[in-house]
């Protein structure tokens, strides 16, 4: 990350003086704002590269700060400032030491720090996660589509099973993972063709989590990109504005990695995101080893602009490993043990998170100022008592449906290994918040059972879209729970998570076209990501500034083959609206 100075610079100047100094200041009683910082007071797992984050006030108001590691001693560092006013960070110009114990000193009201005083403990880092690629799939006949005028696309083909005019509107959203041939994400139109395709660029790994959000107004495609092992990923999140030219990447902080389960934009135009952290830890209270290596799970909200944290949550500091259903793994196969494995985070209604853990099978309700859990849903701790059938088990993508709590949907995915259930289903839970209790109030199923992954969306029509994870399909449910949308990988691939969302785009690069100048003359005419194309026309001439109108086709699919009365030279295509206005041209091609 970047250091500069916020505007407020001549503050900083003084803070940051003081930071490098190592002036204290006395502990008075404190007023002002409540500030909440990030370590929380207390947290036992902060990483050796993790910055200080203070979310309440202007970095002008945090006055003169004190951090003193207790073997590493006072740390220099700078203050920057939050984009949005409303918190800074410290960040240290050298590692913490793994094992110490950092006290921060202030003369804020710092939740958690009686006298503005509070501290976290480094944990020992054990390594990071590798990077490997998943699997690819095996090849069978039409599991991909291929394009004259973009030879360069070998993106997976999807098969529509069940289609209904009662679908709600909108194009399909997908992130194949195994290949074949080229993984990214995939825009399928709602008949089943191909309308984008970004193949993520050699020696990245895959892309996971695509979707349409909304960032500061404007619609935004979302991805994450990177490499997994051990089911979390080690990458980075993308957005993507209507013209597919990119607009932010977005990191992790602290040293770990973003990971491929969550990228949240929330209404404040901050990111909510994963990621995973490997730590030493004692696993003896479940019989393992005192230097067990256990994957924190880890929730962060990220400031887009500045790349500064300004929210973390771990699982280590909230959860006990007790909670877990995961087996500790064998002491020879040094798999590192990921007793939680967050896959979800969301911002409820009242600015508290909802956070999906699937080897506790439970989901929390946690302050987004505190960190502390508030309700607990599932799992061996539930907060609430479940009616029949609200039970679930490894769930993936809880979500709050109502401004009250009241309804919670998630995918039940009912298999580990090992398999509790004998199918996979989406779930809606009414939650009683008076009595504490979740009830069972609708559920889909298709006969799969998905070992992993999942998501289920509810559309605006009241049409439930699920997307079934580890298995090749993708369906819609209309609001009496019938299927009327069916739709598969032609091969043996999965995509995370799959969305139906509206999407309107113009492509900032041109057409592309392929000219066969042969027996029969064609044009093979495409333009990645255009939405609003109807029709396609094709000029031809000897020479490139001497073209006239040759023949105009009704687009087809991703790419239209418009035949041509003869064979001139050079040809261009222009892209046409309904009303037939020109919405962009391709470069001259010669026949060939």
């Amino acid at each position: 990350m970047s250091i500069r100075w916020p505007s407020t610079s001549l503050a900083s100047i003084a803070l940051v003086c003081g930071l490098a100094l190592g002036l204290a200041h006395p502990a008075i009683a404190q007023s002002g704002p409540a500030v909440s910082v990030f370590p929380i007071a207390g947290s036992r797992v902060a990483s050796p590269q993790t910055q200080i984050a203070f979310r309440g006030v202007g970095a002008q108001q945090l006055g003169t700060i004190t951090v003193r590691g207790s073997v590493s001693g006072v740390h220099a560092g700078v203050i920057e400032a939050d984009s949005d006013g409303h918190g800074a960070s410290f960040l240290p110009s050298q590692p913490f030491a793994p094992g110490e114990v950092v006290t921060v000193t202030t003369s804020l009201n710092v939740v958690g720090g009686p006298g503005g005083t509070f501290q976290f403990t480094v944990a020992t880092p054990a390594g990071g996660i590798p990077p490997r690629h998943w699997l690819v799939t095996g090849r069978v006949p039409g599991d991909v589509w291929r394009y004259r005028s973009r030879p360069d696309l070998a993106p997976a083909a999807i098969r529509i099973t069940r289609w209904s005019s009662r679908t709600a509107p909108g194009a399909i959203f997908l992130a194949p993972q195994y290949g074949p041939l080229q993984d990214g994400p995939e825009i399928i139109g709602p008949g089943g063709g191909l309308i984008w395709f970004h193949p993520i660029p050699p020696g990245i790994g895959m892309a996971s989590d695509f979707t349409v959000q909304t960032y500061r107004g404007q619609r935004v495609l979302t991805w994450w990109q990177g490499y997994t092992d051990a089911g979390v990923g080690v990458g980075e999140d993308e957005i993507y504005d209507s013209s597919y030219r990119p607009v932010a990447t977005v990191q992790a902080a602290n040293g770990v990695h973003a990971d491929l389960h969550e990228f949240r934009i929330t209404p404040e135009n901050t990111a909510l995101i994963t990621a995973y952290y490997p730590v030493k830890w004692d696993a003896s209270s479940i019989g393992g080893p005192k230097q067990a290596t256990v994957l924190d799970s880890i929730v962060q909200e990220i400031d887009i602009p500045t790349g500064l944290l300004l929210f973390e949550w771990d699982s280590l500091d909230h959860v006990p490993l007790s909670a877990s259903y995961e087996r500790l793994p064998s002491l020879r196969t040094h798999n590192p043990y990921d007793y939680f494995h967050v896959n979800s985070v969301e911002e409820d209604h009242d600015g508290s998170l909802l956070i999906s853990a699937r080897n506790t099978w439970a989901v929390y309700k946690v302050s987004h100022q505190t960190g502390q859990i508030i309700w607990t849903l599932g799992g061996k701790g539930s907060s609430f008592k479940l009616g029949p059938g609200a039970a679930f088990a490894f769930q993936h993508d809880a979500r709050v449906r109502a401004s009250n709590d009241l309804f919670i949907t998630l995918f039940d995915d009912g298999a580990g290994p090992p398999a509790i259930e004998h199918e996979s289903r989406a779930i809606k839970l009414i939650l009683d918040l008076r009595h504490m209790t979740a009830r069972l109030v609708a559920q889909h199923r298709h006969g799969l059972l998905a070992n992993f992954e999942g998501e289920f969306q509810q559309l605006a029509n009241f049409d439930d879209f699920v997307g079934w994870g580890q298995q090749p399909y993708f369906s819609e449910y209309d609001p009496h729970g019938r299927l009327i949308f069916d739709g598969r990988f032609v091969g043996a691939n999965a995509s995370y998570r799959a969305f139906r969302q509206r999407w309107n785009a113009t492509p900032a690069a041109p057409p592309t076209i392929a000219y066969d100048g042969g027996r029969t003359p064609t044009v093979y005419a495409s333009w990645n990501g255009a939405t609003n194309v109807s029709y396609w026309r094709v000029l031809g001439g000897a020479s490139p500034t001497a073209l006239r109108p040759l023949a105009t086709t009704r687009k087809t699919w991703f790419e239209t083959w418009v035949r041509l009365p003869s064979a001139p030279r050079y040809v261009v295509a222009q892209a046409l609206d309904a009303h037939h206005h020109v919405l962009g041209t391709s470069a001259p091609a010669q026949a060939g």
